[in-house]
């Protein structure tokens, strides 16, 4: 059985391209995904997040009134147990830290195969993150990644199970350590890859083939 099924991931999904919009919604609900609204406009999606609080909200980078990035950065004051994952046709690194310092906890690019769409919404949904892997690369492509204090085995085992959608609790199961160990082999990591966030410090160990 799908993590979908198991989880009742409830999700609200924001495009403002009709076609793109209502496919993406019915092959989310025939995964067994609750898609509890569907929005057109950045703000229709903000107010759709607030009224239903879903566990992930899937939204276009960029729409009419109201972008992906605002709407994530001001979903995180009015429902911050709404993981955002954004769905997106560009790959500029600007764009993609701005969303990180915004709080998206995923990235999935338009061209990925449907079933890259619905693991990154299980990742997201179980409290893990995801990047794309050809965001990855964007996301990591800079020259911090040249020299940086090696990564236990422990910190990337840990980084390899956080990509895969797994909470700290779960990573801890996995792993036979506590949750609170776990969050501290993620802040070590994070510091030694000079993250700011758990998705980032995800995406540069994936760039730097530190974890597959």
């Amino acid at each position: 059985m799908s993590a979908a099924r198991e989880g009742g991931i409830t999700c609200v999904v924001a495009d403002d391209h009709p076609a793109v919009l209502e496919a993406v919604a019915e092959f989310l609900v025939q995964a067994g995904i609750e898609v509890v609204a569907r929005a057109r406009d950045g703000e229709e999606a903000l107010e759709k997040i607030d009224q239903r609080k879903p566990k992930v909200a899937l939204v276009d980078v960029r729409m009419p009134k109201l972008g992906g990035i605002e709407l994530s950065r001001r979903a995180q004051r009015s429902a911050p147990d709404t993981s955002i994952l954004l769905y997106t046709g560009y790959g500029d690194r600007a764009l993609l830290t701005e969303a990180l310092d915004a709080g998206v906890r995923g990235f999935v690019l338009k061209e990925a195969p449907m079933d890259d769409l619905l693991r990154a919404l299980e990742s997201v949904a179980g409290g893990g993150t995801y990047a794309d892997p050809v965001l990855a690369d964007t996301l990591a492509a800079s020259s911090v990644v040249m020299k940086m204090p090696p990564l236990t085995q422990r910190e990337r085992d840990v980084l390899r199970l956080l990509a895969d959608g797994l909470s700290n609790e779960e990573i801890g199961k996995r792993l036979f350590i506590s949750a609170e160990t776990v969050r501290t082999h993620v802040r070590k990591a994070m510091d030694k890859l000079d993250a700011d966030t758990r998705t980032q410090a995800v995406a540069l160990a994936i760039r730097q083939r530190l974890i597959g």
